[in-house]
């Protein structure tokens, strides 16, 4: 439940103060759920940066994520 009173939070304060917000986030269930834009690092290099079914589908952030057997 804190999880999606956060989206919820995060969201809502975006919409209402038409402020663009900076998210450093693991979960990805929160960033591809409020995240218009996404940038991906790896160790610190940013390997991409897009809409977020852009980034759900690239094979160099899978490859970092998720390992090469994903």
């Amino acid at each position: 439940q804190e999880t999606v009173n956060l989206m919820t939070l995060i969201s809502r304060t975006r919409e209402e103060m038409n402020k663009t917000i900076l998210l450093i986030e693991h979960d990805m269930k929160v960033i591809m759920g409020i995240s218009e834009w996404i940038a991906v690092l790896d160790y610190g290099k940013m390997i991409a940066e897009g809409k977020p079914a852009e980034i759900r589908h690239n094979e160099e952030v899978i490859r970092a994520y998720l390992g090469d057997s994903a």
